[in-house]
């Protein structure tokens, strides 16, 4: 295990002038092909169906919506 007190001081300026020339990302990585916000009505028991299937449900519902276009010869 590894002394606290062996730690290198961040806030020194050599330290300081490392973390200035790193660039900073924050949020998530763009991607090629966002996805857009948008609202839909659902029927309650289809809504609450894919919500007890526990994260992902949205995923899920936009898999489905997939599916169905490219059974019926209009997906991407």
């Amino acid at each position: 295990m590894q002394d606290p007190d062996d730690v290198p001081d961040l806030s020194t300026p050599e330290w300081q002038a490392i973390f200035d020339r790193v660039p900073v990302r924050r949020g998530r990585p763009p991607v090629l092909s966002p996805k857009v916000s948008t609202t839909i009505r659902l029927d309650a028991d289809i809504l609450e169906a894919y919500r007890a299937q526990g994260p992902g449900w949205q995923t899920r519902i936009n898999e489905v919506l997939r599916q169905h276009l490219e059974r019926e010869g209009r997906g991407g």
